[in-house]
């Protein structure tokens, strides 16, 4: 290896290196920002909180927190992201010989006997859908998350089948399979913001998939079945 191409290999290595660390910076800052804001949120309330407020309490520009969170909904709801692509990732992961709706209320399920923080059965979950609750602007986010989880969905089930635009039956199973979701986290929210026990609701809600399991028909349970790989 000649002197020149170590060279050219060090300097590689070290902008990798630095590339890590900034992103790993930038994660941590952006971490620091949400965390602090949602503390006051949680104290104060959405609509009294300001951005120049948590600009101040996190030692940032208001410019930085605009950076990382285009509007201030995205302070208070920064993990929807992983919400939206939920129902598509369950569909994307199903096992040979699964069904899309198998797949969903299987993993559904999981989470819920697990009593995951995920689906909100946590302590102190209920502080923070008050917070939603008395936010016209955080109603409307969530609105629009619901919607957003919906049409993934529509497109996953569009893209593992191959069916063409017009065909509607995608857009069918979808809406069944997002009521199923959408059903399921508003019980659990119903129930801990009235100060319910986490594994209370886990064993009642458990009980609500297998109704709404029972309510699906032949056609949505057997929907989108993966072959053999």
């Amino acid at each position: 290896m000649t002197p020149s191409f170590k060279r050219v290999q060090s300097i590689a290595y070290s902008c990798a290196m630095a590339e890590g660390l900034r992103e790993r910076k930038k994660r941590e800052t952006r971490q620091r920002i949400s965390d602090l804001a949602t503390g006051l949120f949680l104290e104060r309330g959405f609509e009294a909180v300001t951005i120049a407020e948590i600009a101040e309490v996190a030692d940032v520009s208001v410019n930085t927190v605009y950076n990382y969170f285009p509007a201030k909904e995205d302070l208070f709801l920064d993990r929807s992201r992983g919400i939206v692509d939920r129902l598509s990732r369950w569909v994307r992961g199903r096992d040979a010989g699964e069904s899309a709706a198998e797949a969903v209320l299987r993993e559904l399920r999981a989470e819920v006997e697990s009593v995951s923080p995920r689906v909100g059965l946590m302590e102190g979950y209920s502080r923070f859908m008050a917070v939603i609750h008395e936010s016209p602007a955080l109603k409307a986010r969530l609105w629009a998350v619901g919607q957003e989880v919906l049409e993934n969905l529509d497109a996953t089930l569009r893209e593992e089948v191959g069916a063409p635009p017009e065909e509607a039956l995608p857009s069918l199973v979808a809406g069944q399979l997002n009521w199923v979701h959408q059903t399921t986290m508003a019980a659990i929210s119903r129930e801990m913001m009235a100060g319910r026990d986490p594994k209370a609701v886990s064993r009642e809600v458990l009980v609500l998939i297998d109704e709404m399991e029972g309510l699906l028909g032949d056609k949505v349970l057997n929907y989108a079945v993966r072959g053999a790989r």
